[in-house]
C-alpha cells in the first residue's frame, strides 16, 4: 500500500511513516469516522422514516398501492443489485473517492425526490437515490476498516455501530412527530434534510481526510449489475402488478422473463473473469444455508415493518408519533446485545443462536397476525411488546449469521462472502415488499367481497371515515402477511439448524476475527 504523500496533491504531509494497515494519519481519523457515521444516517433515516412516512405520501401524492411499492422498491432494486459493485468501485478508485461520489449522488436524488411532482417521478428518483446508496453503504464501513489500523479498528467500528443504531432508533420517533405536527406534506422534508448531513459529510472527507490509494486495479462487473436490475425488477414488477388494477395480465410474462433473465445472469456470472458475484462460494453447504436463511428472515422482517404501518395508521387510524415508536426496540435490542450474542456464539457456535432467535422472530410476527386476526387494536400493550420480541430475536440472529457466513469459507474470500449475505438481505426486502403487497390486496378485496372499481380505499389508503368493514379487512390482510412470514421464519430456523455449523468459531477465543 503506497503511503499518502504518494497518493495526489491532496495527500496530508507527514510527520513520521504510517503504520502499513493504514491510509490515514491518527490525528485525522476522527474525521472519518465523524464522516462515515453521517453518511450512514442517510440511509439508515431515510429508510426507516420511509415507511412511517408512506401513508401521507399517498394522500399528498396520490399514490395507489402498487405506486406505493415501489417507492420503497426503487431504491431496495438498485441498491440490492449495485451494492456488490459499488463496493468494487471503492477498491478500483480508492474508498474516498467512490464515497464521496456515492454520497453526492445520494443527496442530489434526495432533493429532486423532496421537489417531486408526483408518483411516478419520485420512484424514479428513489432508484436513482439507490445508485447513490449502492456506493455510500460499502463505502462506510470500508473506509473505517481501511483508515484505522487493526487494534483500534474495533473499537472505531463500535462507535460507528452504536450511532448507526441511534440514528435508526430515533429517526422514525421524530420523523412521527413531525408528521404529525406540520401534516402530510412535510415528507418532503425527510429527504431535504439528506442535503446538511451530507454536506457536511462530503466537507470533512475532502478537506480533513487524505486519499487512499486504490488497492485493486479490478474490474466493474457492469453487466451482471444491469442483467441483476432486469432480472429483480422484472420479478418485483410482476409481483407488485397482481395487485395492481388493470395490470394483473402482466403478472405472469414478467415474472416469467424474470426467472430467464435470472438464469442469464447466472450463466453470465459463471463466465466472467471477474464476476460480481462469485458463484463458487454457493457450493459450500453452510453458506449457502445461512444465506437462504438470511433470504427468509429478511424477508419476513421487510414485509412486516413496511406494512404494519400501514395497518396502523390507514387502518386503526394511530398517529404518525405514535407509530413512529415501533422501530425504537427494534433498534434498542439489536445494539444492545449484538455484541454480547456475539460472544456467545464465539463459544458455542453459531447455529443455535440463528436458529432460536429465527423461533422467536417467528413467534412475534405469529403474535402480530394474532393480534390482528382478534381485531384486537391495543399498541402499546399488543404491538410494541410483539416488536421488543422481534428485536429479541433478531439481536440473537444478526452478529450470529454474519459469524456463519464468513467462517463458511476461506479467509481470502471472507469480503466477498459479506458482500453477497448484504446483498442477499436486501434482495428478501425487494421481493417481500412485492409479493406480500399483492397478498395483502388480494385478502383485503376479499374480505369486503370487493374490488378496487367499488371505490372503497384500497388496503393502506388512509381515508377520512373508518368504517368497521374496511378495518376489519385491513386486519385480516395484515394478518395474512404476518402468518406468511412467521412460516418463513420457521424455515429460516430449520434451514440454518441443518445447514449452519454448530461449532465454535475457529480462531482461538481472544484473538482478531476476519474482518467484514
Amino acid at each position: 500500500m503506497r503511503s499518502p504523500s504518494e497518493v495526489g496533491a491532496d495527500a496530508v504531509p507527514l510527520a513520521r511513516p504510517l503504520p502499513a494497515d493504514t491510509f490515514c494519519p491518527q490525528s485525522r481519523r476522527s474525521f472519518v469516522l465523524i464522516a462515515a457515521i453521517l453518511a450512514s444516517a442517510l440511509g439508515f433515516i431515510d429508510g426507516s422514516i420511509l415507511a412511517i412516512a408512506t401513508p401521507a405520501i399517498r394522500v399528498d401524492l396520490g399514490a395507489s398501492f402498487a405506486e406505493a411499492q415501489w417507492i420503497s422498491n426503487s431504491y431496495a432494486l438498485t441498491l440490492s443489485a449495485l451494492i456488490l459493485v459499488g463496493g468494487a468501485a471503492g477498491d478500483r478508485f480508492g474508498l474516498r473517492h467512490a464515497f464521496v461520489a456515492g454520497i453526492a449522488l445520494f443527496i442530489a436524488a434526495s432533493l429532486a425526490c423532496a421537489v417531486a411532482p408526483n408518483p411516478p417521478m419520485l420512484i424514479a428518483f428513489r432508484a436513482i437515490q439507490g445508485i447513490g446508496a449502492a456506493i455510500m453503504v460499502p463505502g462506510s464501513l470500508a473506509i473505517i476498516a481501511k483508515a484505522y489500523p487493526k487494534k483500534e479498528r474495533g473499537r472505531a467500528i463500535g462507535i460507528w455501530a452504536a450511532a448507526s443504531a441511534l440514528t435508526t432508533a430515533l429517526g422514525p420517533v421524530l420523523g412521527g412527530v413531525v408528521l404529525s405536527a406540520f401534516g402530510d406534506g412535510i415528507w418532503r422534508v425527510i429527504f431535504a434534510v439528506n442535503l446538511p448531513l451530507g454536506l457536511v459529510s462530503i466537507y470533512l472527507l475532502l478537506a480533513k481526510v487524505p486519499a487512499d490509494a486504490p488497492t485493486e486495479k479490478r474490474s466493474l462487473d457492469l453487466g451482471g449489475a444491469v442483467l441483476a436490475t432486469l432480472a429483480f425488477g422484472a420479478l418485483a414488477y410482476g409481483l407488485t402488478s397482481m395487485s395492481a388494477e388493470g395490470e394483473g395480465q402482466m403478472s405472469g410474462p414478467s415474472i416469467a422473463a424474470g426467472v430467464v433473465l435470472l438464469i442469464v445472469f447466472i450463466v453470465f456470472e459463471r463466465r466472467q473473469r471477474e464476476p460480481m458475484i462469485d458463484l463458487s462460494l454457493f457450493r459450500v453447504g453452510a453458506f449457502a444455508g445461512a444465506n437462504v436463511a438470511t433470504f427468509f428472515l429478511y424477508f419476513a422482517l421487510s414485509a412486516n415493518l413496511f406494512y404494519l404501518p400501514m395497518l396502523l395508521i390507514a387502518g386503526w387510524g394511530l398517529s404518525a408519533a405514535e407509530v413512529g415508536f415501533i422501530f425504537l426496540p427494534l433498534s434498542v435490542l439489536i445494539a444492545l446485545l449484538s455484541g454480547p450474542v456475539g460472544q456467545w456464539s464465539d463459544r458455542i457456535g453459531p447455529r443455535f443462536p440463528i436458529a432460536s432467535g429465527s423461533l422467536v422472530v417467528a413467534v412475534a410476527f405469529a403474535g402480530l397476525a394474532l393480534l390482528a386476526y382478534a381485531g384486537i387494536h391495543s399498541f402499546w400493550w399488543g404491538v410494541f411488546p410483539l416488536m421488543a420480541l422481534i428485536g429479541l430475536g433478531m439481536a440473537l440472529v444478526v452478529s450470529p449469521l454474519s459469524t456463519a457466513v464468513m467462517t463458511a469459507v476461506e479467509d481470502k474470500d471472507t469480503g466477498a462472502a459479506s458482500g453477497i449475505n448484504n446483498a442477499v438481505s436486501r434482495i428478501g426486502g425487494l421481493i417481500a415488499v412485492a409479493a406480500m403487497g399483492s397478498l395483502a390486496a388480494w385478502v383485503y378485496a376479499a374480505a369486503l367481497n370487493s374490488g378496487a372499481a367499488s371505490g372503497i380505499p384500497g388496503f393502506g389508503e388512509p381515508a377520512p371515515d373508518l368504517d368497521a368493514a374496511r378495518l376489519a379487512a385491513s386486519d385480516a390482510a395484515f394478518a395474512a402477511v404476518a402468518l406468511v412470514t412467521a412460516l418463513l421464519c420457521l424455515l429460516s430456523a430449520i434451514v440454518a439448524w441443518t445447514t449452519v455449523s454448530g461449532e465454535r468459531l475457529p480462531w482461538p477465543r481472544g484473538s482478531e476475527a476476519p474482518q467484514n
